[in-house]
């Protein structure tokens, strides 16, 4: 199983990657981790008892307007975890892993999961780390309309992610902006 390493401003915490689960989600995510993407930008939502979010470019900017609406760069290619290859649409986005040939988990406390906008295919590179149990974001739960696959499970600095979700926000962007200096999959 693939290990993550989120190397950031208030310290580092790991996650276990569900590549044989996700394979498509994980397999963009390795892509986007060990290219750099990711280092630099902040969290630019952190909401306590429930979640913080990352992975948008704009977010390079703690400040940015735009932060929460960027994604990868569009028809860009990566491979996923099973050897196939797939391209990113027009808007960076990635299929969905969700309906019935898919893995049923739960967005539970410290499970990494894909955030989109309720649309299909509008997954990139944003994602969301569960400080509580959510289990109204799954896929699954026939109660809502949301989509949002779990990729992952936080198994070292989980006490960090909750503090993350606890710091002073304005509009639950972080006043102190929280940078991710590196993420890297082995």
């Amino acid at each position: 199983m693939p290990v993550a390493t989120f190397q950031t401003s208030m310290g580092t915490f790991k996650a276990d990657l569900y590549a044989d689960k996700m394979p498509i989600t994980v397999g963009n995510f390795i892509d986007l981790a060990n290219s750099g993407f990711y280092d630099g930008i902040h969290f630019h939502r952190v909401i306590p008892g429930f979640m913080n979010q990352f992975g948008c470019p704009y977010a390079k900017d703690p400040n940015s307007p735009r932060a929460g609406t960027g994604g990868p760069s569009p028809n860009t290619q990566f491979k996923s975890c099973d050897g196939k290859t797939y391209t990113r649409t027009a808007d960076g986005g990635i299929p969905d892993e969700v309906g019935q040939s898919h893995q049923r988990i739960t967005n539970g406390v410290g499970t990494l999961s894909m955030a989109n906008t309720g649309q299909p295919e509008s997954g990139g590179s944003q994602f969301f780390i569960n400080v509580a149990n959510n289990n109204f974001l799954d896929w699954f739960d026939k109660s809502t309309e949301s989509a949002h696959p779990v990729f992952g499970q936080i198994v070292e600095g989980l006490d960090l992610v909750k503090n993350i979700s606890k710091v002073p926000t304005r509009n639950d962007n972080p006043n102190t902006p929280i940078k991710m200096i590196s993420v890297r999959v082995a």
